[in-house]
């Protein structure tokens, strides 16, 4: 395993005291639409509103108290860097972030929110140079988002709590779909899922637009990519990291592609039938499974990720008056 299940749960453990265990949640009307038995783990439901808390917090608990104490930085469009802000404030060390020019505003008033920093800086593509310049004029330990090995077992607690939630509502889960940026979710959930289920099914879902772990599959390595403008902004990091790409190679299943047309529908249903409200890269795993993108046999039991709810209210309500 890429991540040791040991190090999941020593994760677990670790920041227990501080995160919720978000509930599994039965989601009978959209799982008749897909012809499955569908769960959702409402990671939206998360403290700063998604599943991000858990790999960070785990990052800056690790760190030496003298390493952690001149401070934390990272590169994030959003979650991530809400989550090393939380995570700044939970220990009581400065925290600044980098971030796209235009990531959305909720994120970047949460981020300020909790006390952090920000560096805006305008090209995507160039991000973690301008990361790279502020480590060391800070001299800030990096959380890094997607690549950290107690990053993704932090992650991985998303998949150890979903096998274990599943077993105590008495089902075996069939299939996991979980939507993939720079991986560090899928990274951690695969290894979770597979160590504890290896029969499992799990499926990845990327943007049809900006892949980025397809690419790196095909090329054996991490590569640079061209990522658009998308609702899922969480799925669009400059590439993706080499131990999620490791995780794929060894255990995901399937990795499918979902057009914006889809995460719109994931969204509205999320919202209008679960009552959950996602953002674009959260409801990417539910739409992929509802526009038929992840092929599944009848009854089949799906657990799909919410993995956040953090999305401008003039966005989501503009997917509404798009359909008037």
């Amino acid at each position: 395993m890429p991540i040791a299940l040991e190090s999941i749960r020593e994760a677990a453990r670790r920041i227990e005291p501080h995160l919720h265990r978000t509930p599994v949640l039965s989601a009978r009307t959209l799982g008749d639409r897909a012809g499955v038995k569908l769960w959702l783990k409402a990671e939206n439901l998360q403290k700063t509103g998604s599943f991000k808390p858990r790999g960070a917090l785990n990052v800056v608990l690790g760190l030496e108290p003298e390493r952690r104490a001149r401070g934390l930085v990272t590169v994030s469009a959003g979650n991530h860097a809400q989550a090393v802000a939380w995570a700044a404030r939970v220990v009581g060390v400065p925290c600044t972030v980098v971030m796209p020019a235009d990531a959305p505003r909720s994120k970047a008033e949460a981020v300020r929110g909790y006390g952090a920093t920000i560096v805006s800086h305008a090209d995507r593509a160039t991000l973690f140079d301008r990361l790279r310049e502020e480590e060391q004029r800070t001299g800030a330990a990096f959380v890094h988002p997607f690549d950290d090995p107690a990053g993704l077992a932090g992650a991985g607690t998303v998949g150890l709590e979903s096998i274990e939630q599943s077993a105590v509502l008495g089902t075996v889960l069939d299939t996991v779909i979980v939507a993939i940026g720079g991986g560090g979710l899928m990274a951690g959930v695969a290894c979770a899922v597979k160590a504890l289920h290896p029969a499992c099914r799990i499926v990845g879902v990327e943007l049809a637009e900006g892949p980025g772990m397809t690419p790196a599959l095909a090329a054996g390595k991490p590569v640079p990519v061209s990522r658009p403008r998308s609702l899922a902004d969480g799925l669009t990091p400059p590439f993706v990291g080499v131990l999620p790409l490791e995780a794929a190679r060894r255990h995901v299943d399937e990795i499918v592609l979902v057009s914006e047309e889809d995460i719109a529908l994931g969204m509205r249903a999320l919202f209008e039938r679960a009552k959950l409200v996602a953002e674009g890269s959260g409801a990417a795993a539910t739409g992929a499974l509802l526009a038929g993108r992840v092929k599944c046999a009848p009854g089949e039991r799906v657990l799909a990720i919410v993995s956040g709810g953090n999305v401008d209210p003039e966005r989501f309500c503009a997917l509404y008056a798009s359909r008037a």
